[in-house]
């Protein structure tokens, strides 16, 4: 098979501040899997989980070059070669997931079937996905809904806390979100914002104002603390920064009610899948989120949204120059479209 790898750069219509800082804009690999005729594609997105982890796209791009002629003795199918040298070079799952979306859409456009298909997925079982609203001043949080507005039909918002102002400002900002969307479902993510003492008080203050769960509201360093949260807490706990793959989601499911799974995160739709048999075999709730993801990536995740029970794949519909095409939206859903493979085209 042939690799082929393209940076792309993606800006984002409204700059998204959470509790880690501002981005305004991202460059993205383009991953194109050639053989027989038929071109797979991935997506690999720079993401961090702390302000010093973020990989470059220049690293992610040395990573491919060091992978590829290795990669290109095999052929699409043999998954489990694949994966054994992704394995032994250790990868980033950026890189990882990349290379398993274009696999899975060269399998797709194979086979001639979308994924959801090939999967024996039920599209009518997906729901809504959030749109995010970033840690900001009241009065720019108002107008970030009020654009969400002109994008999408909201129905759920999923709002940024752990402001380092404090919590006096993070419940500010909810009950202006809440005032401009009265009849939207909120969900709040403190991107490990807070402290112990902050998550209990705040889970307690959420908790009759309609929120449903709290995510990821300690740092992911905070690990001995989520026992004690756990069994202070008022609302549900999901974990996000905290969970990488299966083996976390085991080794946190004793103190956690939900998984935030991402596809870069993950390292791919193979691992994602996996994460969501582990968490149902543990009765956890499932969430699949987004960094800052093309439509591509998103289409990708969204051939597995009927199995969510919470959706947040909105990245891509707050871009500017976003250069593909995929996944339709219908009433507040995100739908994989009836194209083989990711269904995914150029737009």
């Amino acid at each position: 098979m042939q690799i082929e790898v393209q940076p792309f750069t993606v800006r984002k219509r409204v700059p998204l501040t959470i509790s880690r800082g501002t981005s305004a804009e991202n460059t993205n690999i383009w991953v194109k899997i050639k053989h027989d005729r038929f071109e797979g594609w991935g997506e690999a997105t720079p993401f961090s989980v702390s302000q010093e982890s973020k990989p470059t796209p220049e690293r992610l791009l040395a990573e491919f070059k060091a992978l590829i002629p290795s990669l290109e003795t095999f052929e699409p199918w043999e998954r489990q070669k694949i994966a054994a040298i992704l394995q032994a070079e250790k990868v980033s799952t950026s890189v990882r997931a990349a290379i398993d979306m274009a696999l899975y859409d060269w399998l797709g456009k194979r086979a001639d079937l979308p994924l959801w298909k090939l999967w024996g997925l039920d599209l009518n079982r997906i729901i809504p996905t959030s749109v995010t609203v970033g840690i900001s001043s009241p009065e720019k949080a108002r107008e970030r809904v009020r654009l969400w507005r002109e994008v999408i039909d909201v129905k759920v918002i999923k709002l940024k806390l752990g402001s380092p102002e404090g919590i006096a400002r993070d419940r500010a900002l909810f009950l202006t979100v809440k005032s401009e969307a009265p009849q939207a479902e909120i969900s709040v993510d403190a991107n490990g914002g807070w402290s112990l003492s902050d998550a209990i008080d705040m889970s307690a203050w959420l908790s009759g104002r309609g929120v449903r769960h709290l995510e990821q509201p300690l740092n992911a360093d905070a690990e001995k603390d989520f026992p004690i949260l756990y069994e202070k807490s008022l609302l549900p706990i999901f974990i996000d920064e905290s969970c990488f793959n299966s083996a976390d989601i085991v080794r946190l499911s004793h103190c956690i009610h939900g998984v935030n799974i991402k596809i870069a995160k993950a390292g791919g739709l193979t691992e994602a899948l996996n994460m969501i048999r582990v968490a149902r075999s543990l009765n956890l709730k499932i969430m699949y989120g987004c960094y800052s993801d093309s439509a591509l990536a998103n289409t990708a995740m969204a051939q597995l949204a009927p199995y969510a029970d919470y959706l947040d794949l909105d990245s891509h519909l707050n871009l500017i120059d976003d250069p593909f095409h995929g996944a339709m939206l219908e009433n507040g859903r995100l739908v994989p479209r009836n194209l083989p493979g990711l269904g995914v085209e150029l737009g």
